[in-house]
């Protein structure tokens, strides 16, 4: 037997989710990113004495959102800790974060595989804290530079419960994580900026067993897939150590993205007393029913509802949903092409197909998009109604319209002269001009050789320019070549 089949992976992760408030989270100091170095201070973050933090209001509002999406129990009676440690880029000395009371407990989130089996993740506690500052070792070849802009941004911190089992898994659930918060309004997830960061929780155990393995925590990936990559390696190397009768040193490690490889930064074999203690500027929040309620009136229409919507009312198939809700503004985007079509899935087609592609062309992001909605629908219904032929639609009306979006589909089609022939009488008379110039053919056809049927539509769409209503035309060919 493989021994790697013999182990199963146990796998946590701790996510922390940078807020986009306006603020920090204990001051009024600007939360923004690329600023001037050590622009964005001021004493409270700094942490002079005297000084005196105050919640952010819009952070809290935002920790309740992600609760509800998260079907989460939000906790009414909320207090504030101090977790005391040093870290050059930490200027009080201490960060102001919650310890026993986490706004949020309980709670899941369901991811989809690749398999398309559904992924369910059980939380064990959201909690609201603020970030450190930035220490960078790669612009001098000497010494450390430390921003401190980043000190006191709003977090949220989501802490999972050990259900995840494989890197892939890992992928899935923070896949999801990333487009909960960007449909929330509440992070741009952007893990290469660091406004939505990762470390994982590792250890491996017989399949069947109910201990846990020892674990080592993997800290500083800076995408999803080197969140996996780094999994992967781990449970690798944790069952590597086991088969040689070998010890897992619990530690903290990070992540080689050249390499592939973790390595070890710190050891962890005696725990960190980080001395948690209330803290004393900051009185305890309550979160009344009435707050919740308030705030889940302002929640916009998640994902996994999207998603219910799209396969059950309108028929798309998974792959297609799955597409369009994977960002949240070319979700919006489709809702409103719909409003003016019920073609659900030729919208599906534009947007996954002529729409997407000129967006990544052109590196262009969908709010950028010249067209209006309304005018794609346009399109559509003009192909819906034979006016025009779909590749008419799409190679030239598409580019006419991104060039001049004031004029409607429509005008466009007849100045491009695209407007498809029904008549039946003059597409008749074409089809026997090309029925009679290949009679040759026409025999072939009536011997059983049906496929030269395309032949023929090929021709007559030649004469007419391309306009021929090709439905209407089939019909003509195939009644003409029959009798």
């Amino acid at each position: 037997m493989d021994a790697y089949n013999k182990y199963e992976a146990v796998i946590g992760l701790e996510c922390h989710v940078q807020l986009l408030t306006h603020t920090k989270m204990y001051s009024s100091d600007i939360a923004e990113y690329g600023a001037i170095p050590n622009t964005n201070v001021s004493v409270v973050t700094l942490g002079h004495p005297g000084t005196l933090p105050v919640v952010n209001k819009k952070a809290l509002e935002f920790a309740v959102k992600l609760g509800i999406a998260t079907h989460a129990t939000i906790r009414e009676h909320n207090e504030f800790a101090r977790k005391n440690y040093f870290y050059a880029d930490l200027p009080k000395g201490y960060q102001i974060t919650q310890d026993k009371t986490p706004i949020c407990n309980g709670g899941y989130i369901e991811a989809k595989l690749k398999d398309g089996q559904t992924l369910k993740v059980a939380l064990t506690r959201i909690h609201m804290e603020e970030d450190a500052g930035k220490s960078l070792h790669d612009i001098d070849p000497y010494d450390t530079l430390i921003d401190l802009n980043r000190a006191g941004t709003p977090l949220l911190e989501i802490v999972t419960e050990p259900d995840l089992r494989s890197g892939e898994e890992a992928y899935a659930y923070l896949t999801e994580v990333r487009k909960l918060v960007r449909y929330l309004d509440i992070c741009d997830g952007n893990m290469e900026e660091g406004s939505l960061r990762c470390d994982a929780n590792i250890s491996v155990r017989l399949k069947g067993a109910t201990a846990y393995g020892k674990k080592v925590e993997v800290k500083n990936m800076n995408s999803f897939r080197n969140v996996q990559r780094a999994i992967d390696f781990e449970v690798k190397r944790h069952i590597d150590l086991i088969e040689k009768g070998e010890t897992i040193s619990v530690e903290t490690r990070s992540f080689n993205a050249e390499k592939g490889e973790t390595f070890s930064l710190r050891s962890k074999e005696s725990a960190n007393d980080y001395r948690y203690f209330p803290e004393p500027d900051l009185q305890p929040i309550n979160v009344s029913k009435t707050y919740i309620e308030e705030v889940k009136k302002t929640m916009p229409t998640l994902p996994s509802q999207l998603f219910q919507t799209y396969t059950a009312s309108y028929h798309l198939s998974e792959y297609d949903a799955n597409q369009i809700i994977e960002n949240k503004e070319i979700a919006a985007y489709y809702d409103q092409i719909i409003k003016h079509t019920s073609n659900y899935k030729s919208a599906a087609n534009w947007i996954l197909g002529a729409i997407k592609s000129y967006l990544n062309e052109n590196a262009v992001h969908i709010n950028q998009f010249n067209i209006e909605p309304n005018r794609i629908a346009e399109i559509i219904c003009l192909i819906d109604e034979n006016t025009i032929s779909s590749t008419a639609a799409r190679e030239t009306i598409f580019p006419a319209l991104i060039k001049n979006s004031s004029k409607s589909p429509k005008e466009l089609a007849t100045e491009l002269d695209l407007i498809q022939n029904s008549n039946s009488n003059e597409l008749q008379d074409i089809v026997n001009t090309v029925l009679s110039k290949f009679p040759e053919k026409v025999a072939e056809f009536k011997n059983g050789k049906t496929g030269l049927q395309g032949f023929f539509v090929g021709e007559v769409m030649r004469l007419s320019k391309g306009k021929a209503d090709p439905k209407l035309l089939n019909q003509l060919i195939q009644t003409s070549l029959n009798n």
